[in-house]
């Protein structure tokens, strides 16, 4: 049986004819294609369901309406409960170090206003978001905003970090200029542990380091910052970071400041289409985080 034929039936049923059926359908059809697509129903069954004027329903068609009454009639109700529970579900992807150290708090706030909140957290790198979001595996992602966004994502600057470098508490470089003291032409020899080159950290840093018309370029490569850490730490050289809010170094290590040639790095949030309420309600309680880190 064609089940677009039985929800026809449904509505005939109900609403005791063709005619009444038609005019209260929750969509648009036309009486004669109803009237079509009962007579396929009936002949497919090979029984009469109802008879016309005046309308009454045969044996064969009260059975039939019994048998499909509870779940059309059910159908609005179990989309609204869906929708509901949907309308507090937010997919969210954003890196570990956001996840771990700063999303919790926004969340927790969110879960105020939406106490039915219900979460999907994905650990993406930067250059993964794009593809989640295209891909519809997340609503909304926080991010780092390296460059112009694809075509259909939108993207909403939350605050922006500047860079820094870190060397071990003990060491005899106290600012940048210490470190330019040591190029050689403007070549600096000096040990540095950063990022891979693709990384957002370490373009900006480049580009820094081309305006001031210097090149350094490092001698570790590292997936990840609490690695860089952990090397400067033990001597490796000096690392390549970024100043981030509430998060302190340990005591073996310590940050020199960048001059303003250096890009700071801009984090935000990015999504597609129309925002759930429960994605406007996350973005509003980031911007008042964001706001609150850069006081």
């Amino acid at each position: 049986m064609n089940v677009h034929h039985l929800e026809l039936f449904y509505f005939v049923a109900k609403f005791e004819g063709i005619t009444e059926a038609v005019r209260k359908m929750p969509y648009g059809i036309q009486q004669p294609a109803v009237s079509g697509q009962i007579l396929q129903l009936e002949d497919n069954l090979g029984v009469k369901l109802f008879h016309r004027r005046p309308f009454a329903l045969t044996p064969a068609g009260e059975e039939l309406y019994d048998f499909i009454y509870p779940f059309f009639s059910r159908l609005d109700q179990v989309a609204e409960r869906l929708q509901g529970e949907e309308s507090q579900h937010l997919r969210l992807a954003a890196s570990a170090s956001a996840l771990t150290h700063h999303l919790p708090d926004v969340l927790s706030s969110l879960r105020e206003k939406f106490p039915k909140l219900r979460l999907t957290l994905r650990e993406v790198k930067a250059t993964e978001v794009e593809s989640a979001l295209q891909k519809q595996e997340a609503d909304v992602a926080v991010t780092i905003l390296h460059r112009k966004a694809a075509p259909g994502i939108k993207s909403i600057k939350l605050l922006e970090l500047p860079l820094s470098l870190i060397v071990p508490v003990d060491s005899q470089v106290k600012k940048f200029k210490d470190i330019t003291a040591r190029a050689v032409g403007n070549q600096i020899h000096l040990p540095m542990i950063a990022l891979p080159k693709f990384e957002s950290i370490s373009r900006l840093f480049q580009e820094g380091l081309s305006r001031k018309k210097l090149v350094w370029e490092p001698t570790m490569e590292v997936s990840e910052l609490q690695l860089i850490r952990s090397y400067v730490a033990r001597g490796f050289g000096f690392g390549l970071s970024v100043d981030i809010p509430q998060i302190k170094l340990p005591d073996t290590i310590r940050r020199i400041k960048l001059p303003v040639e250096f890009p700071p790095l801009a984090i935000g949030v990015q999504h597609t289409g129309d925002l759930k309420k429960v994605s406007e309600g996350f973005i509003q309680m980031a911007k008042a985080y964001a706001a609150q880190l850069n006081k």
